[in-house]
Protein backbone atom coordinates (compact mmCIF):
# COMPACT_ATOMS: atom_id res chain seq x y z
CA UNK A 1 0.00 0.00 0.00
CA UNK A 2 1.39 3.42 -0.98
CA UNK A 3 1.86 6.11 1.67
CA UNK A 4 -0.63 8.34 -0.20
CA UNK A 5 -3.36 5.70 0.07
CA UNK A 6 -2.46 5.12 3.71
CA UNK A 7 -2.85 8.81 4.59
CA UNK A 8 -6.19 8.98 2.75
CA UNK A 9 -7.51 6.01 4.67
CA UNK A 10 -6.36 7.53 7.96
CA UNK A 11 -8.20 10.80 7.28
CA UNK A 12 -11.38 9.18 5.94
CA UNK A 13 -11.88 6.42 8.45
CA UNK A 14 -10.20 7.53 11.62
CA UNK A 15 -13.20 9.01 13.36
CA UNK A 16 -14.51 5.57 14.11
CA UNK A 17 -12.07 5.79 17.01
CA UNK A 18 -14.34 8.36 18.63
CA UNK A 19 -16.92 5.77 19.53
CA UNK A 20 -14.66 2.89 20.49
CA UNK A 21 -15.53 3.37 24.19
CA UNK A 22 -19.22 3.48 25.21
CA UNK A 23 -20.23 6.76 26.90
CA UNK A 24 -20.78 6.62 30.66
CA UNK A 25 -24.35 6.28 31.92
CA UNK A 26 -23.99 9.40 34.05
CA UNK A 27 -22.46 12.10 31.79
CA UNK A 28 -19.56 13.78 33.55
CA UNK A 29 -18.89 17.48 33.67
CA UNK A 30 -15.81 18.35 31.62
CA UNK A 31 -13.34 21.16 32.29
CA UNK A 32 -10.59 21.80 29.76
CA UNK A 33 -7.88 24.11 31.14
CA UNK A 34 -5.42 25.58 28.66
CA UNK A 35 -2.51 27.81 29.64
CA UNK A 36 -0.44 29.92 27.28
CA UNK A 37 3.28 29.62 26.41
CA UNK A 38 4.13 27.44 29.42
CA UNK A 39 7.02 25.02 28.95
CA UNK A 40 7.23 21.32 29.66
CA UNK A 41 9.01 21.51 33.02
CA UNK A 42 7.37 24.52 34.71
CA UNK A 43 4.92 22.53 36.89
CA UNK A 44 5.96 20.75 40.05
CA UNK A 45 4.52 17.51 38.64
CA UNK A 46 6.86 17.84 35.63
CA UNK A 47 10.02 18.78 37.50
CA UNK A 48 9.62 22.49 38.20
CA UNK A 49 10.33 24.40 41.40
CA UNK A 50 7.29 26.72 41.06
CA UNK A 51 4.68 26.08 43.75
CA UNK A 52 1.79 24.35 41.93
CA UNK A 53 0.15 22.23 44.67
CA UNK A 54 -3.33 22.24 43.10
CA UNK A 55 -2.17 21.18 39.64
CA UNK A 56 0.15 18.62 41.23
CA UNK A 57 -2.88 17.30 43.13
CA UNK A 58 -4.58 16.67 39.79
CA UNK A 59 -1.50 14.81 38.55
CA UNK A 60 -1.17 12.64 41.65
CA UNK A 61 -4.88 11.80 41.59
CA UNK A 62 -5.11 11.26 37.85
CA UNK A 63 -3.05 10.44 34.78
CA UNK A 64 0.03 12.36 33.69
CA UNK A 65 1.11 12.13 30.03
CA UNK A 66 4.79 12.50 29.08
CA UNK A 67 4.33 12.42 25.30
CA UNK A 68 1.50 14.87 24.73
CA UNK A 69 1.82 17.19 21.75
CA UNK A 70 0.55 20.58 20.62
CA UNK A 71 1.18 22.29 17.26
CA UNK A 72 4.01 24.63 18.43
CA UNK A 73 1.92 27.79 17.95
CA UNK A 74 -0.99 29.43 19.78
CA UNK A 75 -3.90 29.64 17.37
CA UNK A 76 -3.25 26.42 15.40
CA UNK A 77 -3.14 24.55 18.73
CA UNK A 78 -6.40 26.12 19.84
CA UNK A 79 -8.09 25.26 16.55
CA UNK A 80 -6.90 21.64 16.78
CA UNK A 81 -8.07 21.40 20.39
CA UNK A 82 -11.55 22.73 19.58
CA UNK A 83 -12.16 20.78 16.37
CA UNK A 84 -10.19 17.51 16.48
CA UNK A 85 -8.66 18.49 13.12
CA UNK A 86 -5.21 19.52 12.07
CA UNK A 87 -5.12 23.30 11.70
CA UNK A 88 -4.34 22.72 8.03
CA UNK A 89 -7.83 21.20 7.66
CA UNK A 90 -9.58 24.21 9.19
CA UNK A 91 -7.45 26.87 7.47
CA UNK A 92 -5.79 27.90 10.74
CA UNK A 93 -2.26 26.92 9.74
CA UNK A 94 -1.65 30.35 8.18
CA UNK A 95 -3.99 32.82 9.89
CA UNK A 96 -6.71 33.04 12.51
CA UNK A 97 -8.61 35.82 10.73
CA UNK A 98 -11.34 33.65 9.26
CA UNK A 99 -13.90 31.13 10.53
CA UNK A 100 -12.78 27.57 11.27
CA UNK A 101 -14.04 25.73 8.19
CA UNK A 102 -15.10 22.10 7.71
CA UNK A 103 -15.28 21.70 11.46
CA UNK A 104 -17.61 21.33 14.40
CA UNK A 105 -16.40 22.64 17.74
CA UNK A 106 -16.38 21.02 21.16
CA UNK A 107 -18.98 23.59 22.20
CA UNK A 108 -21.34 22.60 19.39
CA UNK A 109 -20.90 18.89 20.12
CA UNK A 110 -21.43 19.20 23.87
CA UNK A 111 -24.37 21.52 23.35
CA UNK A 112 -25.98 18.92 21.07
CA UNK A 113 -25.67 16.39 23.94
CA UNK A 114 -27.55 18.58 26.41
CA UNK A 115 -24.57 20.21 28.10
CA UNK A 116 -24.36 23.82 29.21
CA UNK A 117 -21.25 25.15 27.47
CA UNK A 118 -18.99 27.80 28.96
CA UNK A 119 -15.83 29.46 27.67
CA UNK A 120 -13.74 31.89 29.66
CA UNK A 121 -10.45 33.41 28.53
CA UNK A 122 -8.45 33.62 25.35
CA UNK A 123 -9.72 32.65 21.92
CA UNK A 124 -7.14 33.99 19.38
CA UNK A 125 -9.64 34.20 16.56
CA UNK A 126 -12.09 36.59 14.96
CA UNK A 127 -15.06 34.27 15.57
CA UNK A 128 -17.38 34.86 18.50
CA UNK A 129 -17.50 31.61 20.53
CA UNK A 130 -21.21 32.18 21.21
CA UNK A 131 -21.70 31.63 17.47
CA UNK A 132 -19.85 28.30 17.73
CA UNK A 133 -21.77 26.43 20.38
CA UNK A 134 -21.05 28.21 23.65
CA UNK A 135 -23.86 29.46 25.90
CA UNK A 136 -21.49 31.89 27.61
CA UNK A 137 -18.23 33.52 26.55
CA UNK A 138 -16.18 36.28 28.14
CA UNK A 139 -12.50 36.95 27.63
CA UNK A 140 -9.83 38.03 25.18
CA UNK A 141 -10.65 37.53 21.51
CA UNK A 142 -7.08 38.31 20.39
CA UNK A 143 -3.67 36.81 21.15
CA UNK A 144 -2.11 38.74 24.06
CA UNK A 145 -2.94 41.75 26.21
CA UNK A 146 -1.90 43.63 29.32
CA UNK A 147 -2.80 41.43 32.29
CA UNK A 148 -3.66 44.33 34.63
CA UNK A 149 -5.35 46.72 32.20
CA UNK A 150 -5.97 45.81 28.55
CA UNK A 151 -7.46 49.26 27.93
CA UNK A 152 -6.93 52.97 28.53
CA UNK A 153 -4.91 54.50 31.35
CA UNK A 154 -6.96 54.98 34.50
CA UNK A 155 -6.67 57.92 36.85
CA UNK A 156 -3.69 57.69 39.16
CA UNK A 157 -1.97 54.94 37.14
CA UNK A 158 0.96 54.85 34.77
CA UNK A 159 0.42 54.17 31.07
CA UNK A 160 -0.35 50.45 30.67
CA UNK A 161 1.97 48.75 28.18
CA UNK A 162 0.00 47.64 25.10
CA UNK A 163 0.80 45.50 22.09
CA UNK A 164 -0.76 46.88 18.93
CA UNK A 165 -2.36 44.84 16.19
CA UNK A 166 -0.20 44.22 13.13
CA UNK A 167 -0.70 46.77 10.34
CA UNK A 168 -3.26 48.64 12.42
CA UNK A 169 -3.16 51.94 14.28
CA UNK A 170 -5.37 50.40 16.98
CA UNK A 171 -3.26 49.66 20.04
CA UNK A 172 -5.86 47.72 21.97
CA UNK A 173 -7.10 44.15 21.82
CA UNK A 174 -10.68 42.97 21.49
CA UNK A 175 -12.23 42.03 24.83
CA UNK A 176 -15.57 40.24 24.95
CA UNK A 177 -18.16 40.04 27.75
CA UNK A 178 -21.06 37.67 27.07
CA UNK A 179 -20.54 38.00 23.36
CA UNK A 180 -20.31 41.81 23.25
CA UNK A 181 -17.01 43.15 21.90
CA UNK A 182 -15.16 46.02 23.60
CA UNK A 183 -12.19 47.85 22.12
CA UNK A 184 -10.68 49.24 24.19
CA UNK A 185 -11.76 47.45 27.34
CA UNK A 186 -10.78 49.35 30.47
CA UNK A 187 -11.70 47.50 33.66
CA UNK A 188 -13.19 49.59 36.45
CA UNK A 189 -11.62 47.56 39.25
CA UNK A 190 -7.99 48.07 40.27
CA UNK A 191 -8.00 44.41 41.31
CA UNK A 192 -8.33 43.32 37.68
CA UNK A 193 -5.85 40.62 36.64
CA UNK A 194 -6.62 38.35 33.71
CA UNK A 195 -6.00 35.03 35.47
CA UNK A 196 -8.25 35.98 38.38
CA UNK A 197 -10.93 37.49 36.13
CA UNK A 198 -11.15 34.48 33.79
CA UNK A 199 -11.69 32.28 36.83
CA UNK A 200 -14.32 34.70 38.19
CA UNK A 201 -16.32 34.45 34.96
CA UNK A 202 -16.25 30.65 35.17
CA UNK A 203 -17.22 30.44 38.84
CA UNK A 204 -20.12 32.84 38.36
CA UNK A 205 -21.52 30.75 35.51
CA UNK A 206 -21.11 27.52 37.46
CA UNK A 207 -23.37 28.98 40.16
CA UNK A 208 -26.09 29.47 37.55
CA UNK A 209 -26.14 25.91 36.18
CA UNK A 210 -29.00 23.64 37.25
CA UNK A 211 -27.65 20.85 39.50
CA UNK A 212 -28.90 18.09 37.20
CA UNK A 213 -27.41 19.68 34.07
CA UNK A 214 -23.90 18.58 32.93
CA UNK A 215 -21.55 21.33 31.79
CA UNK A 216 -18.48 21.76 29.61
CA UNK A 217 -16.11 24.55 30.66
CA UNK A 218 -13.23 25.66 28.49
CA UNK A 219 -10.99 27.79 30.71
CA UNK A 220 -8.34 29.33 28.48
CA UNK A 221 -5.84 31.45 30.41
CA UNK A 222 -3.43 33.94 28.83
CA UNK A 223 -0.74 33.39 31.48
CA UNK A 224 2.18 32.93 31.48
CA UNK A 225 2.31 34.44 27.95
CA UNK A 226 3.97 37.84 27.82
CA UNK A 227 3.70 40.52 29.00
CA UNK A 228 5.26 39.13 32.18
CA UNK A 229 3.06 40.74 34.83
CA UNK A 230 2.13 39.48 38.28
CA UNK A 231 0.92 40.62 41.67
CA UNK A 232 3.79 41.89 43.87
CA UNK A 233 2.95 39.43 46.66
CA UNK A 234 3.33 36.53 44.22
CA UNK A 235 6.61 37.86 42.83
CA UNK A 236 7.97 38.23 46.35
CA UNK A 237 7.83 34.44 46.82
CA UNK A 238 10.39 33.95 44.04
CA UNK A 239 12.65 36.98 44.41
CA UNK A 240 15.67 34.85 45.41
CA UNK A 241 14.83 31.63 43.55
CA UNK A 242 16.65 32.27 40.31
CA UNK A 243 19.90 33.92 41.33
CA UNK A 244 21.70 30.62 40.66
CA UNK A 245 21.16 31.07 36.94
CA UNK A 246 20.00 29.05 33.97
CA UNK A 247 22.18 25.94 34.20
CA UNK A 248 21.64 25.34 37.92
CA UNK A 249 17.83 25.52 37.62
CA UNK A 250 17.79 23.42 34.47
CA UNK A 251 19.89 20.69 36.08
CA UNK A 252 17.67 20.63 39.19
CA UNK A 253 14.57 20.26 37.04
CA UNK A 254 16.14 17.46 35.05
CA UNK A 255 17.09 15.55 38.19
CA UNK A 256 13.58 15.91 39.59
CA UNK A 257 11.99 14.78 36.30
CA UNK A 258 13.83 11.46 36.54
CA UNK A 259 12.83 11.08 40.18
CA UNK A 260 9.16 11.66 39.25
CA UNK A 261 9.23 9.16 36.39
CA UNK A 262 8.52 11.87 33.83
CA UNK A 263 11.83 10.87 32.25
CA UNK A 264 13.50 7.45 32.34
CA UNK A 265 16.43 6.96 34.71
CA UNK A 266 18.88 6.71 31.79
CA UNK A 267 17.68 9.94 30.16
CA UNK A 268 20.21 12.59 29.17
CA UNK A 269 19.82 16.35 29.16
CA UNK A 270 19.91 18.04 25.77
CA UNK A 271 22.77 20.40 25.04
CA UNK A 272 22.21 23.78 26.68
CA UNK A 273 20.93 26.56 24.42
CA UNK A 274 21.12 29.26 27.09
CA UNK A 275 23.90 31.76 27.78
CA UNK A 276 26.63 31.27 30.38
CA UNK A 277 25.25 32.84 33.57
CA UNK A 278 28.70 33.89 34.70
CA UNK A 279 29.21 35.85 31.50
CA UNK A 280 26.42 38.22 32.53
CA UNK A 281 27.08 41.46 34.38
CA UNK A 282 25.73 41.94 37.89
CA UNK A 283 22.95 44.16 36.53
CA UNK A 284 22.03 41.59 33.88
CA UNK A 285 21.83 38.85 36.51
CA UNK A 286 19.45 40.96 38.59
CA UNK A 287 17.26 41.64 35.55
CA UNK A 288 17.24 38.00 34.45
CA UNK A 289 16.47 36.59 37.90
CA UNK A 290 13.63 39.12 38.22
CA UNK A 291 12.27 38.08 34.82
CA UNK A 292 12.04 34.45 35.81
CA UNK A 293 10.63 35.33 39.23
CA UNK A 294 7.71 37.15 37.56
CA UNK A 295 7.16 34.25 35.15
CA UNK A 296 7.08 31.84 38.11
CA UNK A 297 4.66 34.14 39.95
CA UNK A 298 2.27 34.01 36.98
CA UNK A 299 2.27 30.20 37.08
CA UNK A 300 1.83 30.28 40.86
CA UNK A 301 -1.24 32.49 40.36
CA UNK A 302 -2.62 30.07 37.79
CA UNK A 303 -2.37 27.31 40.35
CA UNK A 304 -4.11 29.41 43.00
CA UNK A 305 -7.02 29.94 40.64
CA UNK A 306 -7.27 26.28 39.79
CA UNK A 307 -7.49 25.75 43.54
CA UNK A 308 -10.50 28.10 43.55
CA UNK A 309 -12.07 26.04 40.78
CA UNK A 310 -11.54 22.76 42.65
CA UNK A 311 -13.06 24.26 45.80
CA UNK A 312 -16.14 25.35 43.84
CA UNK A 313 -16.58 21.85 42.44
CA UNK A 314 -16.23 20.40 45.93
CA UNK A 315 -18.82 22.81 47.35
CA UNK A 316 -21.26 21.90 44.57
CA UNK A 317 -20.69 18.16 45.06
CA UNK A 318 -19.49 17.85 41.45
CA UNK A 319 -15.79 17.12 41.86
CA UNK A 320 -16.11 13.33 41.78
CA UNK A 321 -17.78 13.19 38.37
CA UNK A 322 -15.88 15.97 36.63
CA UNK A 323 -13.15 15.22 34.11
CA UNK A 324 -10.47 17.92 34.29
CA UNK A 325 -7.90 18.16 31.50
CA UNK A 326 -4.94 20.51 31.91
CA UNK A 327 -2.42 21.40 29.19
CA UNK A 328 -0.43 24.18 27.46
CA UNK A 329 -0.78 25.46 23.88
CA UNK A 330 2.91 25.29 22.90
CA UNK A 331 6.40 25.02 24.33
CA UNK A 332 8.15 27.78 26.22
CA UNK A 333 8.62 30.85 24.04
CA UNK A 334 11.91 32.42 22.98
CA UNK A 335 10.02 35.25 21.23
CA UNK A 336 10.91 38.73 22.41
CA UNK A 337 8.28 41.43 22.04
CA UNK A 338 9.67 44.94 22.36
CA UNK A 339 7.17 47.62 23.37
CA UNK A 340 8.74 51.11 23.38
CA UNK A 341 8.17 53.50 26.25
CA UNK A 342 7.77 50.97 29.05
CA UNK A 343 8.41 52.13 32.59
CA UNK A 344 8.63 50.61 36.05
CA UNK A 345 9.85 47.23 37.25
CA UNK A 346 9.50 43.99 35.36
CA UNK A 347 6.14 42.63 36.40
CA UNK A 348 4.34 46.00 36.49
CA UNK A 349 1.44 46.98 34.21
CA UNK A 350 3.60 49.66 32.62
CA UNK A 351 6.37 47.30 31.45
CA UNK A 352 5.93 44.73 28.67
CA UNK A 353 8.62 42.03 29.15
CA UNK A 354 9.11 38.67 27.43
CA UNK A 355 10.71 35.56 28.93
CA UNK A 356 13.45 35.29 26.30
CA UNK A 357 15.48 32.40 24.92
CA UNK A 358 17.64 31.66 27.96
CA UNK A 359 14.86 31.02 30.44
CA UNK A 360 12.73 29.39 27.72
CA UNK A 361 15.46 26.77 27.38
CA UNK A 362 15.05 26.12 31.11
CA UNK A 363 11.26 26.11 30.79
CA UNK A 364 11.45 23.37 28.13
CA UNK A 365 13.81 21.10 30.12
CA UNK A 366 15.03 18.57 28.95
CA UNK A 367 14.12 19.29 25.32
CA UNK A 368 15.55 21.30 22.42
CA UNK A 369 14.19 24.48 20.84
CA UNK A 370 11.06 26.51 21.49
CA UNK A 371 7.61 27.66 20.48
CA UNK A 372 7.35 27.84 16.66
CA UNK A 373 9.70 24.84 16.23
CA UNK A 374 8.66 21.24 15.52
CA UNK A 375 11.43 19.85 17.72
CA UNK A 376 10.27 18.49 21.08
CA UNK A 377 10.81 21.77 22.95
CA UNK A 378 8.27 23.45 20.69
CA UNK A 379 5.58 20.77 20.55
CA UNK A 380 5.86 18.75 23.77
CA UNK A 381 3.36 19.80 26.41
CA UNK A 382 2.32 18.74 29.92
CA UNK A 383 -1.07 17.00 29.95
CA UNK A 384 -2.91 15.96 33.09
CA UNK A 385 -6.27 14.17 33.29
CA UNK A 386 -8.19 14.04 36.58
CA UNK A 387 -11.51 12.24 37.07
CA UNK A 388 -11.96 10.75 40.56
CA UNK A 389 -15.03 8.69 39.66
CA UNK A 390 -13.42 6.86 36.74
CA UNK A 391 -9.63 7.05 36.93
CA UNK A 392 -8.64 4.21 39.21
CA UNK A 393 -4.89 4.03 38.53
CA UNK A 394 -4.20 7.31 40.32
CA UNK A 395 -0.82 8.88 39.72
CA UNK A 396 -0.26 6.81 36.59
CA UNK A 397 2.33 8.17 34.15
CA UNK A 398 1.48 7.38 30.52
CA UNK A 399 4.22 7.47 27.89
CA UNK A 400 1.93 6.90 24.89
CA UNK A 401 1.78 9.71 22.29
CA UNK A 402 -1.26 12.00 22.45
CA UNK A 403 -1.96 15.02 20.21
CA UNK A 404 -4.38 17.95 20.48
CA UNK A 405 -6.43 16.44 17.64
CA UNK A 406 -7.22 13.59 20.07
CA UNK A 407 -9.17 15.72 22.54
CA UNK A 408 -12.35 15.95 20.51
CA UNK A 409 -12.57 12.20 19.74
CA UNK A 410 -11.97 11.54 23.44
CA UNK A 411 -14.71 13.90 24.56
CA UNK A 412 -17.13 12.70 21.88
CA UNK A 413 -16.70 9.14 23.17
CA UNK A 414 -17.20 10.39 26.70
CA UNK A 415 -20.31 12.52 26.09
CA UNK A 416 -22.10 10.28 23.62
CA UNK A 417 -22.38 13.10 21.08
CA UNK A 418 -22.92 12.25 17.41
CA UNK A 419 -20.17 13.52 15.14
CA UNK A 420 -21.91 14.74 11.96
CA UNK A 421 -20.81 14.64 8.34
CA UNK A 422 -22.52 18.00 7.78
CA UNK A 423 -23.27 20.88 10.16
CA UNK A 424 -24.85 24.29 9.50
CA UNK A 425 -24.40 23.82 5.77
CA UNK A 426 -20.69 22.96 6.11
CA UNK A 427 -19.11 19.62 5.21
CA UNK A 428 -17.35 18.33 8.34
CA UNK A 429 -14.05 16.52 7.92
CA UNK A 430 -13.54 13.26 9.81
CA UNK A 431 -11.13 13.72 12.69
CA UNK A 432 -7.65 12.19 12.24
CA UNK A 433 -7.41 12.03 16.04
CA UNK A 434 -7.71 9.02 18.31
CA UNK A 435 -9.60 8.87 21.59
CA UNK A 436 -7.38 8.47 24.63
CA UNK A 437 -10.38 7.63 26.84
CA UNK A 438 -9.27 3.96 27.05
CA UNK A 439 -6.04 5.10 28.68
CA UNK A 440 -7.96 7.14 31.25
CA UNK A 441 -10.09 4.10 32.07
CA UNK A 442 -7.09 1.85 32.60
CA UNK A 443 -6.40 0.20 29.24
CA UNK A 444 -2.59 0.17 29.18
CA UNK A 445 -2.52 -1.88 25.96
CA UNK A 446 -4.18 0.82 23.84
CA UNK A 447 -1.89 1.88 20.99
CA UNK A 448 -2.00 4.84 18.63
CA UNK A 449 -1.37 2.89 15.44
CA UNK A 450 -0.98 5.87 13.11
CA UNK A 451 1.42 8.74 12.46
CA UNK A 452 1.15 12.32 13.76
CA UNK A 453 2.06 15.36 11.64
CA UNK A 454 3.20 18.93 12.30
CA UNK A 455 3.68 22.00 10.16
CA UNK A 456 3.99 25.58 11.29
CA UNK A 457 5.96 28.03 9.17
CA UNK A 458 9.55 26.77 8.98
CA UNK A 459 8.96 23.77 11.23
CA UNK A 460 7.58 20.41 10.13
CA UNK A 461 7.64 16.86 11.42
CA UNK A 462 6.08 13.42 11.37
CA UNK A 463 6.14 10.89 14.21
CA UNK A 464 5.35 7.23 13.60
CA UNK A 465 5.84 4.98 16.60
CA UNK A 466 9.17 5.86 18.17
CA UNK A 467 10.56 7.42 14.97
CA UNK A 468 10.41 11.14 14.28
CA UNK A 469 11.49 13.02 11.18
CA UNK A 470 11.76 16.77 11.82
CA UNK A 471 12.99 19.82 9.94
CA UNK A 472 13.44 23.53 10.39
CA UNK A 473 13.99 25.43 7.14
CA UNK A 474 14.08 22.23 5.04
CA UNK A 475 16.99 20.50 6.82
CA UNK A 476 15.65 17.08 7.78
CA UNK A 477 16.75 15.25 10.94
CA UNK A 478 15.80 11.74 12.09
CA UNK A 479 15.52 10.56 15.69
CA UNK A 480 14.50 7.42 17.54
CA UNK A 481 12.60 8.93 20.46
CA UNK A 482 12.56 5.67 22.40
CA UNK A 483 16.34 5.69 22.79
CA UNK A 484 16.89 9.43 22.25
CA UNK A 485 13.87 11.42 23.54
CA UNK A 486 15.74 14.77 23.55
CA UNK A 487 16.76 14.62 19.85
CA UNK A 488 20.52 14.65 20.29
CA UNK A 489 21.56 11.81 17.94
CA UNK A 490 20.63 12.55 14.33
CA UNK A 491 20.26 9.23 12.44
CA UNK A 492 19.44 10.75 9.04
CA UNK A 493 22.56 9.27 7.40
CA UNK A 494 22.45 5.88 9.16
CA UNK A 495 18.74 5.15 8.69
CA UNK A 496 18.15 6.38 5.14
CA UNK A 497 15.33 3.94 4.39
CA UNK A 498 13.39 4.94 7.51
CA UNK A 499 13.97 8.63 6.75
CA UNK A 500 12.70 8.18 3.19
CA UNK A 501 9.61 6.33 4.43
CA UNK A 502 8.71 9.08 6.92
CA UNK A 503 9.44 11.84 4.41
CA UNK A 504 7.05 10.21 1.94
CA UNK A 505 4.35 10.08 4.63
CA UNK A 506 4.87 13.75 5.42
CA UNK A 507 4.89 14.87 1.79
CA UNK A 508 1.65 13.02 1.02
CA UNK A 509 0.01 14.58 4.07
CA UNK A 510 1.29 18.08 3.20
CA UNK A 511 0.18 17.77 -0.43
CA UNK A 512 -3.46 17.53 0.67
CA UNK A 513 -3.29 21.05 2.11
CA UNK A 514 -1.03 22.58 -0.56
CA UNK A 515 1.61 23.37 2.08
CA UNK A 516 4.49 25.19 0.41
CA UNK A 517 8.12 25.52 1.45
CA UNK A 518 9.15 28.50 3.57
Amino acid sequence: MSSRILISLILLSSFSNCNETPPPKSPPNVILILVDDMGYSDLGAYGGEVATPNIDRLALGGVRFTNAYNTSKCFPSRAALLTGLYSQQTGYHESFRQPMRNAITLGELFQSSGYTTLWSGKHHSTENPMDRGFNHYSGLLDGAANHFNPGIKREGEGQPAQKGLRNSPVSYRNWVIEGEVYNPYTPKSEDFYTTDVFTNYALDWMDQIKPEKPFFLYLSYTAPHDPLMAWPKDIEKYKDHYKEGYEAIRNKRFKKQKQLGVLPKNAVLSKAEHADWESLSAAEKVKESRTMAVYAAMIDRLDQNIGRLLEKLKQQGKLNNTLILFTSDNGGSSEVVEIPGGTGEIGAATNWKSLGKNWANVSNTPYREYKNWSHEGGIKTPLIAYWPKKIKNKGFVSHKPVHFIDFLPTLVALSGADYPKNYNGDTIFPSPGKSFLPQLLGDSTDKRGKPIFWQWRHGKAVRDGSWKLVAHKEVWELYNLETDPVEEINLIDKEKEKAAQLKSLYEDWAAQFKITKR
